[in-house]
């Protein structure tokens, strides 16, 4: 389950990551990516930067103001057949978002 917090982008920072961004499209308000987690350290995906393997991201803690920030992906992939990668951030501190899916259930069994 994915954490409930979400965060107005101000409007400064909306026009630096549009400036920045490949696609030049960035949300108004953003969600927090992380699984449901303890402490007040909250990241919002913006957009995609445009260099391989690294996206923009909103990063706020608590009600303090919030900031941009540029992290590589996360590079971990799944086991079994579908490797199915993170969307989150490398070194980021709580499970990979592909842990969170409900496990599939074989209509065979």
């Amino acid at each position: 389950m994915r954490c409930t917090h979400w965060r107005r982008v101000p409007l400064d920072l909306a026009r630096e990551a549009r400036q920045r961004s490949a696609t030049e499209c960035v949300d108004r308000a953003v969600q927090c990516q992380l699984p449901v987690h303890v402490g007040d350290d909250h990241y919002g995906l913006l957009t995609d930067v445009g260099e391989y393997g690294t996206a923009l991201w909103l990063r706020w803690r608590g009600s303090a103001e919030a900031e941009l920030a540029v992290l590589s992906d996360c590079s971990v992939v799944a086991p079994g057949p579908d490797r199915d990668g993170c969307c989150l951030f490398a070194g980021h501190s709580t499970h990979h978002t592909w842990e969170d899916a409900p496990e599939e259930v074989s209509c065979t069994s």
